[in-house]
């Protein structure tokens, strides 16, 4: 495996039996090799998944409810095995997959904080030199002393989450965890995690927030129907993502096999993390910015259009003018820094 790559996944696919009635299960089981495929269909959750992430890079997984995401995750992690094709991992990963995975309901949270870290890799020495951290991070108080079965929901991720960046991982896999803490406590997060990024370690997310995946992530990939149809930089991944979700549904296969063809048309530019139309995009407003430097105020640059903006289909409602202006009602796109505009 490269030196510098954290996770490289290849031609990775996984399906599942589904059984039409329960009792298909005991006539498969029964059955000989060469008549057990009658008692089942094969759901097929991923199909052949490719792509890599490089050791520091923070990286993130967005799509539909159903379209693979938490199956890749534990693919990643260990606690599934693939179908066909590999995933190939370095270093240590710590996952927050499930709220309170791996806990046992009837230990108190200071006996599960053992006995996760345990699972997790680390040794007792080093458990009792950051369990003061630990449940400082939780911040459940007396509750550390208490069975975690009768936690609430957001008692139990405070405890999973800080054991679990307390770990200091390689590999953090973060999968929409967050999404049931306060806001306080998810402020706290996001603070660690960036400080876990700066420190190196790399960064699994899954989302369905916009602004979480391009605020932290260096690049992202789209999954559908099992399918990765899209990846490149956060904004453009996100971008086509929502364009998905809120095509009307007539619309949506056609839309689907667009992006598909258009990911294996798109060179993607893995050690920039950015795609040829952000690349564009990035080169206007540097070009634009060198012709304002005589300019003492925001002003209207004519033919300034950006390369990878998308359209959505019509849905009922249209924005038909969306722009800038400055505070005396004049259109802007070329801005000051520091300066107030309208919207």
């Amino acid at each position: 495996m490269c030196s510098d790559s954290a996770v490289i996944v290849t031609d990775l696919s996984k399906s599942f039996p589904v059984y039409e009635k329960p009792h298909h299960r005991l006539l498969q089981m029964l059955s000989p090799a060469s008549q057990k495929h009658k008692w089942f269909r094969e759901f097929h959750a991923l199909k052949n998944i490719n792509f890599e992430v490089k050791r520091g890079e923070t990286f993130g997984i967005v799509g539909r409810n159903g379209s693979g995401k938490s199956t890749l995750l534990q693919l990643i992690c260990g606690t599934l095995f693939p179908s066909h094709g590999a995933v190939h991992v370095n270093g240590r990963i710590a996952a927050l997959l499930e709220l309170g995975a791996g806990f046992n309901p009837d230990f108190t949270g200071r006996e599960n904080v053992y006995l996760n870290g345990s699972v997790l890799g680390l040794s007792r020495e080093e458990i009792d030199s950051r369990f003061d951290t630990i449940a400082e991070f939780a911040d459940i108080g007396e509750f550390i002393e208490q069975p975690v079965k009768s936690y609430s929901s957001g008692m139990y991720v405070r405890l999973a989450f800080s054991v679990a960046i307390n770990v200091q991982p390689d590999l953090l896999i973060v999968d929409e965890a967050l999404a049931v803490g306060d806001e306080a406590f998810q402020r706290k997060c996001f603070s660690r995690i960036q400080n876990l990024r700066d420190g190196g370690s790399t960064i699994l997310f899954v989302s369905h927030s916009a602004g979480i995946v391009t605020e932290l992530c260096d690049r992202a990939i789209l999954l559908d129907q099992g399918e990765l149809i899209a990846q490149g930089g956060p904004k453009s991944v996100v971008s086509k993502y929502h364009k998905l979700i809120y095509s009307p549904a007539d619309s949506v296969a056609k839309l689907r096999e667009e992006m598909k063809a258009q990911k294996e048309e798109e060179a993607i530019l893995v050690d920039e993390f950015v795609t040829e139309a952000d690349k564009v995009d990035t080169e206007l407003v540097a070009s634009a910015l060198r012709d304002s430097t005589l300019q003492e105020e925001a002003y209207y640059e004519e033919g300034m259009v950006p390369q990878s903006a998308l359209s959505y289909s019509s849905n009922g409602v249209v924005i038909s003018d969306a722009h800038i202006e400055a505070l005396d009602g004049r259109r802007v796109n070329v801005l000051r820094e520091g300066e107030v505009y309208n919207f």
